[in-house]
Parts: C-alpha cells; sequence; structure tokens
C-alpha cells in the first residue's frame, strides 16, 4: 500500500516512506489546558485520529507512536488560576479530563504519548544549553533567546525571509534582543508564577521550545511528521525546525509537514462577539452525537478552510440515520476495511471521497463492508437509529413542542379535509413534507412519521 501525503515543507503531495517502517512516528501539537477545546480544537483531533488510523493499518498497531502533547504552563494558565484562585495543577488536571472525555466522544484514540511540557523541563533546559554552546542562543537578562539568522533555513516552512517576516508582522520589540525575530527559550518568573531553578536564574521555558524536546525524547532526532494546524506553520514550527535542527545539526527533525486548514461557523470566523464561538461540550450537551460531529469533519478534506454549517450535520445525520437501519446485524463484524476506503485514506487523507466509497457500498447493498469501513474511519460503532435520530438532539420540552405542533396541524388538516376544503389539507399536507414529515391519511385517521430529513424549523412555516 503506498500512502501519499501533502508535505507543507516541500508544497508537493509525496510518497510517503517511514525512516523505520517497525516504528512509524508521527508527533502533533496538542492544546493548551486552561479551558474546554473549542470545535476549531477539534479539527486536527480528527484528521491527525485518521491518519494514525490509517498508519495503523497499513504498518500495524504495534509499529506506529504517535505523541500528542498538554501544554501546561503557559501565561493564560497562569492568568486563570490569578483569576480563580485555583492551583494551577487542578486547573490543568481538570481540563485534560475535560479533553479527553470530549476527543473521547468523537471517537478518537487515544495517543501513544500524551506528555505534559511540566514532565520535561529538565530536558528543555539540556536543549536550550546545547543551543548557548552552538551559538545560536544567547542569555540576556535572566532570558534565554535563539538567535534566529544562526538558522540559514529560517522560513523554508512558512516560505517568507526572515526580512520579509520582520516588515510585515509584529514582533516583539524588547531591550534584551540582540534581533527583533529572535525569540524566548527561558524566560524568569517571579514569586507567583511558576518556575524552574536553570542556569539562567528561576524560570520557565518558552513555548516553542516544548514540542522540541518532547518530541526529541520521545521520538528521537529525525521522526516522520509533524502536523497541527495551519494556525501554528509560523512562528511555532518554524521555531520548532530551527531549535531542533541547530540542537542535532546530523539530524533532520520532521520528515513530512501537515497542516489542517481553518475552520468558520456559517461562512463566519468563529467568534464569541458573533455569538458562534461553541466547544465541542456546547455541542455535546445540546444532544449532538460525538460520532455524527466526526463525520462532519470528514465531510471537508483537511487542506481546504471547513464551513461547519447545521445543514452538513443534517446531511451527515441523514444518511448515518438511512444506513443503520442496515448495519444493526454487523455491529460485531470483525471484517477488515475495503481497498476502496484505504486507497481513499492513502491518498492524502481523501476522506470526501472516502465518504464516496460509503455511498456506493450501501447503494449495493454490502452493509458488512459498510459497517467496517465506517468503524475503520471512527464514526459508527453499532449505533441505532434512536441515537441517531434528530429527535435524539432536542431535549424532553422541545420533544413535546414539537410532537403538539404536528398534532394541531393534523387536526386542521382534518378539518379541512371534513369541510372538503382540499387546497388547505394540501397546503398543510405539503407543508409538512416539506419539513420531513410523513403524512398517512386512512379512514381510522391520521398519523405520521419523522423522516431522516425532517426538519423542525420548517414547521414554524406552516400556516
Amino acid at each position: 500500500m503506498t500512502i501519499r501525503l501533502h508535505n507543507s515543507k516541500t508544497r508537493k503531495k509525496e510518497e510517503f516512506t517511514p525512516l523505520d517502517p517497525k516504528n512509524v512516528r508521527m508527533y502533533v501539537c496538542g492544546p493548551t489546558v486552561y479551558d474546554r477545546a473549542h470545535i476549531g480544537n477539534a479539527r486536527p483531533v480528527v484528521v491527525f485520529d485518521t491518519l494514525f488510523r490509517l498508519l495503523r493499518h497499513v504498518y500495524g498497531a504495534d509499529h506506529v507512536t504517535y505523541v500528542r502533547n498538554f501544554t501546561d504552563v503557559d501565561d493564560k494558565i497562569n492568568a486563570k488560576a490569578a483569576e480563580t484562585g485555583r492551583p494551577i495543577r487542578d486547573i490543568t488536571d481538570e481540563t485534560i479530563a475535560w479533553y479527553h472525555q470530549d476527543m473521547d466522544a468523537l471517537g478518537a484514540l487515544r495517543p501513544t504519548h500524551e506528555p505534559r511540557a511540566t514532565e520535561y523541563i529538565g530536558p528543555m533546559v539540556a536543549m536550550i544549553q546545547t543551543l548557548i554552546d552552538g551559538g545560536h542562543a544567547y542569555a540576556k537578562e535572566g532570558h534565554v533567546l535563539f538567535r534566529v539568522r544562526s538558522y540559514k533555513n529560517y522560513g523554508a516552512l512558512s516560505g517568507r525571509s526572515v526580512d520579509d517576516m520582520i516588515a510585515g508582522a509584529r514582533v516583539e520589540v524588547a531591550p534584551f534582543k540582540e534581533d527583533p525575530m529572535d525569540f524566548v527559550l527561558w524566560k524568569p518568573s517571579d514569586a507567583v508564577t511558576p518556575g524552574w531553578d536553570s542556569p539562567w536564574g528561576y524560570g520557565r521555558p518558552g513555548w516553542h521550545i516544548e514540542c522540541s524536546a518532547m518530541s526529541y525524547e520521545l521520538l528521537g532526532a529525525s521522526f516522520d511528521i509533524h502536523g497541527g494546524g495551519l494556525d501554528l506553520q509560523f512562528p511555532h514550527h518554524e521555531n520548532e525546525i530551527a531549535q531542533s535542527c541547530c540542537a542535532h545539526p546530523k539530524a533532520g527533525f520532521a520528515k513530512v509537514w501537515m497542516h489542517n486548514e481553518m475552520l468558520q461557523v456559517e461562512g463566519k470566523k468563529m467568534s464569541k462577539s458573533l455569538g458562534n464561538f461553541f466547544t465541542v461540550r456546547d455541542l455535546l450537551d445540546q444532544g449532538y452525537p460525538g460520532f455524527l460531529i466526526r463525520m462532519v469533519f470528514l465531510m471537508t478534506h483537511y487542506s481546504k478552510p471547513m464551513d461547519w454549517t447545521e445543514a452538513k450535520f443534517r446531511q451527515a445525520q441523514n444518511e448515518l440515520y438511512k444506513w443503520s437501519y442496515w448495519l444493526t446485524n454487523f455491529a460485531e463484524t470483525k471484517k477488515q476495511p475495503s481497498k476502496e476506503i484505504v486507497e481513499a485514506l492513502a491518498d492524502d487523507l481523501n476522506t470526501p471521497e472516502a465518504l464516496t466509497v460509503l455511498r456506493t457500498l450501501f447503494r449495493d447493498g454490502k452493509y458488512e463492508q459498510l459497517a467496517a469501513d465506517l468503524k475503520f474511519l471512527g464514526v459508527w460503532d453499532g449505533q441505532s437509529p434512536d441515537q441517531i435520530s434528530l429527535l435524539h438532539l432536542h431535549n424532553a420540552e422541545q420533544r413535546h413542542e414539537i410532537s403538539d405542533r404536528i398534532d394541531s396541524l393534523l387536526r386542521n388538516l382534518e378539518m379541512y379535509r371534513n369541510e372538503k376544503n382540499y387546497a388547505d389539507a394540501d397546503r398543510i399536507k405539503n407543508g409538512l413534507i416539506e419539513a420531513g414529515v410523513s403524512v398517512q391519511i386512512g379512514k381510522l385517521g391520521t398519523s405520521y412519521e419523522l423522516t431522516p430529513a425532517f426538519d423542525p424549523t420548517k414547521l414554524d412555516q406552516i400556516k
């Protein structure tokens, strides 16, 4: 099986050849743990979980190592502790537990290793000292800074020169910097800020050194894949490359770089001020099943901007609802994923094509293979149609409101029919059908069923 992946570093799709097929290694930047993960944070989780599943299938589950870190030392965490009066460790422990619950609900497998930055301070200090000894970093006023111009290939990942970056970006100006582009490896801490003893005084690491140190400790100086959101490409990933390649000049750091595009909501950038900002937990608590959220993510290729819309959710829901009736007999299937689904993912994680494969399997009546492929994608694990139906999205009060509204419309329909006012009767019936309500009119009365296309918002349009 040939896997082809788009390498952000070379800007082209390449055949993936692991450094060691017996130990395929992948590092993905994880969350800063001070609050719930929002829906945009979940996209790289689903993207790289899908890649993890593919790599495990091709090379064997025991031959793939996946590392995703937790940043648990950060000024945002410090601010949260100061605001709430809670110990930092309590906040980070709680947030990591939340993260696991929410990502588990999306069907994401746990990575092989989930290192916490605070557990790797020693390796960070050692790497910083190596950079100083090599002339790539310098200490000044309690800070240690990376000397950006000491790394000649700086900017290759993002495709910009250092001078262009200075001209086009806001950079922190500080008197202890030799160059505006130099970035912090270590910074001082005061008495109330978390810190550790170091050769440069009591302090804490900068953000970028964390991932370089943890990836080195867990995956080595060279490994296969480094992933994350496109927003991390610069400066975080650019700085990781510079640090790691200067600390270990004979190694190549990450061979393949992959970046997922950003997420919008209903065509707009997600923002609290716009009222379209929500967390994964918000959706789960509102009744949106995690496996359906995952399927919505798979509908857009990872390299394309994604627009989260209610319409996409309903499409995913309708398809899974329709398929699930035929899958119930295969909830325990041990069948391997189809050649077609694996080939779709092997083509740079082409998840839209993978969903096309699923639709073809359903059309051809290959229900056990459909069940196996859905499981492989992490979407379906034996859920019943009732778990997928749209009413699952509503609480008891909302369900009663919907039921009362439909009953009222059906009484009016029957009244119009009794009055032989068939025009108004048909108007109501057609409106119900348009809303996804199947109406049956018989000698014993009128009844209805909700179809997978049911949209409660359209009920209010029926007058």
